[in-house]
């Protein structure tokens, strides 16, 4: 398990200002080497959002003496330094941020007296994107030539001109979308959404993935790597390339799939902006009752798949070109399904919350299944959860447990949950997420002492099946339509996430499995991914491909059994579909609001006695199973977890186990152990806020 640091770096009582992060110091070196870091994520050479040679600065540029003295470092130094410590470095790639910002020269425009926080001295001017496309500084930036000798040339064959016009979003009516989530409000400066569909922004991605590998970072990090699909928060896109690309989708459709309402409709000419403004829409408002709104999104998604691949395929052929190999991974916000196609694109998942909370096991055994053999690295999220308060809880010297229970949590289901370095607080709070340094190394310690108990592989029993195409409307609904920043996935109303949540509550193991729609992302699941399972359960799984239902059929004839919520398979040949119902292993229930755990063929993995709230997950790792148990009850009066004096387990596994072992961060809770026919009987005494519990088999004693 990487045991990685979001590591931005912002100053305290201050924005965190996008895109370009401080400097580094060697005392954070010092720091991440003390929290037992193995890799960074949004850690540094942010900057070609501002311009590349902005971006080689900090990469290259040269440190005062004066601040040499408190040990700062350029980035290509500090990545060297955390190297040297064996800790790995991700470059991060704004790739919707495109910047503008207000300045101040001097009358050569040789030397900038203030960028961003203005002094009121000098001569006051703009500078980035769009001024670096036009050699508008030429003595403070090199020029544009220097990093594309040929200039750079748009879909329509002409010669750009300026970055920000031509590769920006844009609404119905032609205005530039703005980033406004990283625009801080009490300043002046612009972001405006820039469009990866556009062949020249691709271009320039490159550029910064060209000065990155060569600054030495050892992985790309492709941030908002939903592009551009976040831009319909603001009414976009239908920008030149947008559109173009839109009208191609349509056209290659076959004559049935084609929408009612385009029959007879030349397409040579469509447009769709324009089309919709003649229906009466605008996109501003009820974007989801917009005609042809669920094709323009598969086109999107189709888009999102194919440029995030080509930019993920460029990162690794330059560097090999250079005689590197460099990972690559992205910023898949709250792993939703529009990014599960790019997973075999990526060599460990990272993904930014949605909504963080103080508790979210569902959604964590969904981003192990989502992540599957990868590692994969979750970041908190300032907006619509809890970190504004859990900061100030810390800073005035509360909340410690809330704080372990984070990353506790997060390991103990399967993904690691990153410790925060000066971490992204919105671009409203003028502050940085930095938890109290003695509690980070506690953490991180446990974590990196313990890791042999940490497996991606678990001994549930029980899989809850996610469908991609099933959930496409009801999902995108949610987030691009209803924005829910409320529950802990922000989609409780949708079957599958209320049947994780119907087992996380009743403290039962499970594993989630994806199956993809076969179109972005083929089908690759086979007997061997479902055999140790003894209940796959399929919620509202309406939709199924023919691999699918042939896999579900192998599955129940080998003795398996399925627990079908709602329709299933309703595109499927009648033949197919009824041989999967009508088989003695499958159950079927249509009343998704009465299910109960108890209707389960099989019974329950686990039971314990007294019921709390906590979350269990059974690791599979060398020695045996670890059992990790994560409690929830935490106690405001006396700011903890207060031990629990006993807690009885019975739980069930299909393996032989002859001896336990107790692990946890505080005080370890006595325990003793009772074996009969497969059922493993645990009583454990003053049990703390994290246990892990290794049922150790033969080999291990």
């Amino acid at each position: 398990m990487e045991r990685a640091v979001y590591f931005d770096a912002w100053f305290s009582r201050q924005h965190c200002y996008h895109p370009s992060l401080p400097a580094r110091r060697l005392q954070m070196v010092a720091d991440l080497v003390d929290y037992r870091a193995t890799m960074l994520v949004w850690s540094g050479l942010g900057g070609g959002s501002v311009s590349l040679p902005y971006l080689e600065h900090e990469a290259r540029g040269p440190i005062p003496p004066r601040f040499r003295f408190y040990g700062f470092i350029n980035d290509v130094e500090f990545i060297r330094e955390v190297q040297r410590r064996g800790i790995k470095v991700f470059g991060i790639i704004f790739e919707v941020q495109g910047w503008e910002f207000p300045v101040e020269l001097n009358e050569a425009e040789d030397t900038i007296l203030a960028l961003n926080e203005l002094r009121g001295v000098g001569k006051r001017a703009w500078i980035g994107l769009r001024e670096f496309s036009q050699n508008r500084y030429p003595k403070l930036w090199a020029p544009f030539e220097k990093y594309f000798p040929r200039g750079l040339i748009n879909s329509a064959g002409e010669k750009v001109t300026d970055l920000i016009a031509e590769c920006c979003s844009r609404d119905i009516y032609g205005e530039p979308c703005h980033a406004e989530w990283v625009e801080c409000p009490d300043r002046e400066h612009q972001c405006f959404m820039m469009d990866r569909n556009n062949p020249v922004w691709r271009e320039y991605l490159k550029a910064v993935i060209r000065i990155q590998i060569d600054a030495g970072v050892d992985g790309i990090q492709l941030d908002e790597a939903e592009l551009p699909i976040a831009s319909i928060f603001s009414g976009g896109c239908f920008c030149r390339d947008c559109m173009h690309g839109f009208r191609e989708y349509l056209q290659e459709l076959p004559t049935e799939q084609l929408p009612f309402e385009l029959k007879g409709f030349n397409l040579e000419t469509f447009h769709y902006g324009e089309w919709l403004l003649q229906q009466g829409y605008d996109f501003k408002k009820e974007r989801e009752q917009a005609p042809l709104i669920w094709e323009y999104l598969r086109f999107q998604r189709r888009a999102i798949k194919r440029y995030f691949a080509e930019l993920a395929c460029y990162a690794r052929e330059y560097a090999a070109s250079q005689g590197r190999t460099v990972m690559v991974s992205g910023n898949f916000y709250n792993l939703f399904d529009q990014n599960y196609p790019l997973e075999p694109e990526v060599d460990l998942i990272i993904t930014e919350m949605r909504n963080t909370l103080y508790r979210q096991p569902e959604w964590y055994r969904y981003v192990a299944g989502f992540a599957a053999d990868k590692p994969v690295i979750v970041v908190e999220n300032p907006f619509g959860g809890i970190i504004p308060e859990l900061l100030a809880n810390l800073q005035s010297g509360r909340g410690y447990d809330l704080f372990r229970m984070s990353l506790y949590e997060a390991a103990a289901l399967g993904a690691n949950m990153s410790v925060p370095y000066g971490c992204w607080m919105g671009n409203v709070i003028q502050d940085a997420f930095y938890a109290p340094h003695t509690l980070c190394l506690e953490t991180q310690h446990f974590l990196a002492e313990h890791e042999q108990l940490y497996s991606p592989h678990t001994y549930s029993d029980t899989a809850i099946v996610y469908s991609m195409e099933s959930n496409f409307k009801p999902v995108t609904r949610n987030y691009l339509f209803q924005d829910d920043n409320k529950s802990v996935s922000g989609l409780k109303e949708i079957p599958f996430w209320s049947i994780c949540q119907a087992f996380s509550n009743a403290n039962q193991p499970y594993d989630v499995i994806f199956f993809p729609d076969g179109k972005l992302r083929a089908d690759e699941l086979t007997l061997d991914d479902v055999y140790q399972y003894h209940t796959m359960i399929l919620p509202e799984c309406h939709y199924l491909t023919l691999a699918q239902a042939d896999l579900l059929l192998a599955y129940l004839k080998q003795g398996g059994r399925l627990f079908v919520l709602g329709e299933m398979g309703l595109n499927l040949p009648a033949t197919q579909r009824r041989s999967i119902l009508n088989h003695p292993g499958a159950l079927q229930h249509e009343d998704l609001d009465t299910f109960q755990l108890g209707q389960l063929p099989g019974g329950t993995q686990l039971h314990l006695s007294p019921s709390i709230d906590l979350a269990t997950n059974i690791q599979r790792v060398a020695a045996g199973a670890a059992l990790h148990l994560i409690r929830y009850d935490y106690s405001i009066e006396q700011d903890c977890v207060p031990l629990l004096p006993e807690l009885e387990l019975k739980l069930r596994l299909p393996d032989k186990f002859s001896a336990l072992e107790v692990f946890s961060p505080g005080a370890v809770p006595q325990a003793s152990l009772a074996v009969s026919d497969g059922l493993y009987r645990l009583s454990l005494r003053n049990v703390p806020l994290y246990t892990i519990v290794l049922l150790k088999n033969a080999k291990a004693d």
